[in-house]
């Protein structure tokens, strides 16, 4: 047996074991417990000292520098540096509609916006022609409002019930209250004694715009097209094309016809689009006509609807101009049209707002009346994003329902709208302006096409920069109208007051004698 190896005291292993683990000594009873205790304090303060050496620079440095340039970690350094280059991203569709305005009728707008003719403050301002608005009776609703508000069902009081009308959620396709109020109205203004409209058809929308647009979405796909009688409402391209993207295609009337629909017409527009492989599914109206101010006749009317159903597509009628006629013609509607024949209902649908006729487009009150009940079930959904506030359509039900400031509205109305027209044509002509024969509008179809030189759209658009900048007047051009003939141009008279005409003519004036061909 090998004897068993005893270490000595002062062995290597045994000094180095009791280096690193000092406390050994304790369980070994060998005066560790000194040695265990002390070593561990001495490396404590040791390390602390060296510490606080090595860090004594550190408060220099930070109260010099600013407080604000605070240490960052590494990804908020990242996200900062990032930030500049990198740019959040909008859809595709936002990106369109956010672009810079390229339609001269909407140039127009904001120029006249941005330096609006003021009598006083800004004499020398853009005069704001270019906007379908009627200025001549709003003193007679201030008047009703000055009167009757405070009686109306909308000056709440003290009455919880009326309160509860107004404040409460109440359906969002209209009240029902303003829709049995609102068809009377229509009856008035459209049918006469020869329709009556039924409350139980109709949607109410914020203005005519959304209404345009909700039957746009529940009559036809992205990629489907609509035939457009033209020259046509300029604000048509946005309405109708920006959110749905259904297309329009212009059906060209022209001034040999005093820009009046024809079959050939809507025959030529429709088989082209169906050779280039696209889908009709309806045909837009305005009734009367915004921009020439005509009115389609019983017989066209008829034409429309055969037209129609022999193709399996849809009729919209835009009749917001209803009401505001100034002429003596005969002013048919769709829906006596539809209401006196037997013919298929379901594909018809109207438009109608108070923006026009009732001259408040501040209070955004359109309807739909369709006679599809699937039109109406999805338009009553959609009624949710274009819903128009419960108290307006209070105050505009007690407005509606004073039968006696209505008749002396319209009678007022009508007589200032038509002097106004006659004094500014009279003007015109003095000017060797022509305008077409019109019936209804706010507006004037006015021929310039011998100020226009080259004869197209280009000189067209040298004309219109010339009236905006040279004679401080915004009008449409016919190029914003889809107009096939250059040099037409729609001006809106019910924006001026009467003395300000001879204003307008003298401007006008400057851009005619500069325009005016040499003999």
């Amino acid at each position: 047996m090998t004897p068993e190896r005893k270490e000595s005291p002062r062995s290597p292993s045994r000094t180095g074991m009791r280096l690193i683990v000092p406390l050994q000594g304790v369980v070994q009873g060998r005066g560790g417990l000194i040695l265990g205790s002390l070593i561990p304090c001495a490396l404590f303060y040791f390390l602390r000292f060296y510490l606080k050496r090595h860090r004594s620079d550190a408060p220099s440095r930070s109260s010099s520098a600013n407080l604000s340039e605070l240490s960052r970690s590494p990804s908020r350094a990242n996200l900062l540096s990032r930030g500049s280059s990198v740019r959040a991203n909008v859809s595709v569709r936002a990106g369109s509609v956010g672009k810079p305005n390229d339609s001269p009728y909407y140039i127009g707008l904001d120029r006249a916006r941005e330096d609006p003719y003021d009598e006083i403050d800004n004499p020398g301002g853009i005069v704001q022609l270019g906007l379908s608005e009627n200025r001549l009776s709003l003193d007679l609703i201030e008047d009703w409002f000055s009167k009757k508000l405070a009686n109306s069902s909308a000056g709440v009081g003290d009455e919880t019930s009326k309160l509860s009308r107004i404040a409460t959620y109440q359906p969002m396709d209209g009240l029902e209250n303003f829709k049995l109020v609102m068809t009377d109205f229509m009856t008035e203004v459209m049918g006469r004694s020869t329709v009556t409209f039924d409350p139980s058809r109709l949607v109410v929308t914020s203005g005519a715009t959304p209404a345009l647009e909700m039957l746009t979405f529940c009559l036809a796909d992205p990629g489907n097209a609509f035939l457009v009688p033209a020259p046509y409402c300029p604000g048509f391209d946005r309405d109708i094309k920006w959110r749905t993207g259904v297309e329009l295609i212009p059906v060209h009337c022209r001034s040999c016809d005093n820009f009046t629909l024809s079959v050939i017409a809507l025959e030529q527009a429709y088989n082209q689009a169906r050779k280039r492989g696209q889908k009709v599914r309806g045909i837009l109206i305005s009734n009367p006509s915004n921009p020439v101010g005509n009115l389609l006749n019983r017989d066209m009317l008829y034409d429309i609807l055969y037209f129609a159903r022999e193709r399996n597509i849809h009729v919209i009628s835009d009749e917001i101009f209803a009401g505001s006629r100034h002429g003596d013609e005969e002013f048919v509607s769709m829906a006596e049209v539809v209401e006196s024949e037997d013919v298929d209902k379901e594909r018809v649908h109207i438009v109608y707002g108070l923006s026009k006729d009732l001259s408040v487009p501040g209070f955004r009150v359109g309807v739909i009346y369709s006679y599809n009940e699937n039109v109406l079930a999805a338009s009553r959904k959609l009624a949710r994003f274009s819903s128009v506030s419960s108290q307006t359509q209070e105050i505009l039900a007690s407005m509606l329902s004073d039968k006696m400031f209505i008749l002396e509205y319209w009678r007022t109305n009508k007589q200032r709208i038509r002097t106004m027209y006659d004094t500014f044509v009279a003007g015109l002509k003095g000017l060797g302006l022509e305008c077409v024969r019109s019936s209804a509008g706010l507006y004037c179809w006015i021929d310039m096409s011998s100020l226009i030189s080259p004869y197209s759209d280009e000189g067209e658009l040298v004309l219109w920069e010339k009236l905006l900048n040279t004679a401080k007047i915004n009008a449409t051009p016919g190029s914003a109208c889809h107009c096939i003939e250059p040099g037409w141009f729609r001006f809106c008279f019910t924006t001026l007051k009467d003395r300000d005409i001879s204003m307008v003519l003298q401007r006008l004036r400057r851009v005619v004698e500069i325009c005016k061909p040499t003999a």
